[in-house]
């Protein structure tokens, strides 16, 4: 397991001052925020984000997220088909290995849809190929199709594309119908990122991203998770992941230490570096 801060947490931050502090912080691998990137990106180029990663020593092998690409409005998934292609192009040169596409489907699911999203994702993933790239992709909670993990892990297995495997989000599995004995589905095949976070004192039913916080501050157990990962031997990242617009008001620095000293105690690891 490769521990890991995503950007998301200091989204209030610029792209540079989060390379510079977390790695300060001893946050040696990142989750890219594919926003905050490009927005980097209007005033520089591909090539000052890889030397900035080397400058400071971070790795940067997963980014998030990609949405839309299931949605069955004509206009829209010609927008977000031709974004997503761009994005492969950037992900190809900055060698980020991993891009999370939202399973976001809302609406009724009938057999038509079902078949229009495996050929979406088969599609998908043919062109991650493409470009040197894996998709994991992500069950939403409150989605109409794949909200879980068992499902999620079947559509992967439906689909059967060596470049599709799972991202899987605590937060989703914790506030979705996923249960614990869902874990078994994960494979050293087929899990490609974990994202996690905690809750307090919040029904799973009202839970929204803003109301993530530090694993191991909530009532979230992750014990089971950390359990399975272990017996699969998962290699790949493990990202603290949290939307919350208070924690975006702290310095990078201190989001960066204080999410690696968490993810130490959850991963039962000693160090970040």
């Amino acid at each position: 397991m490769q521990p890991a801060i995503s950007q998301v947490c200091t989204l209030s931050a610029s792209f540079e001052k989060d390379i510079e502090e977390f790695a300060a912080g001893h946050c040696g691998a990142i989750e890219i925020w594919l926003g905050k990137l490009e927005t980097y990106l209007d005033s520089h180029a591909p090539a000052d984000v890889l030397a900035l990663l080397a400058q400071y020593s971070v790795t940067a092998p997963v980014a998030s997220y990609q949405g839309g690409l299931l949605t069955s409005t004509p206009d829209a998934r010609q927008e977000h088909w031709n974004l997503f292609r761009k994005r492969l192009a950037l992900c190809q040169q900055l060698k980020i290995q991993t891009l999370v596409v939202a399973c976001d489907m809302s609406g009724l699911v009938s057999t038509e849809i079902v078949t229009q999203v495996h050929r979406s994702l088969a599609e998908a993933a043919t062109l991650a190929e493409q470009h040197g790239i894996r998709l994991a992709l992500e069950f939403q909670a409150k989605a109409s199709l794949a909200n879980n993990l068992e499902s999620c892990a079947a559509l992967v297995s439906e689909i059967g594309h060596p470049a599709l495997g799972i991202c899987f989000d605590l937060f989703h599995f914790h506030t979705g119908p996923s249960k614990t004995e869902d874990l078994g589905w994960l494979t050293a095949d087929n899990l490609f990122h974990v994202q996690i976070c905690d809750l307090a004192g919040i029904p799973r039913e009202w839970a929204a991203d803003a109301d993530r916080i530090l694993p191991g501050d909530g009532d979230i157990s992750t014990a089971a998770l950390t359990e399975r990962l272990r017996q699969i031997d998962y290699r790949g990242l493990v990202s603290v992941e949290m939307m919350n617009p208070q924690i975006w008001q702290i310095a990078p620095r201190s989001v960066g230490e204080i999410a690696a000293t968490a993810l130490r105690k959850v991963l039962g690891q000693a160090s970040m570096e």
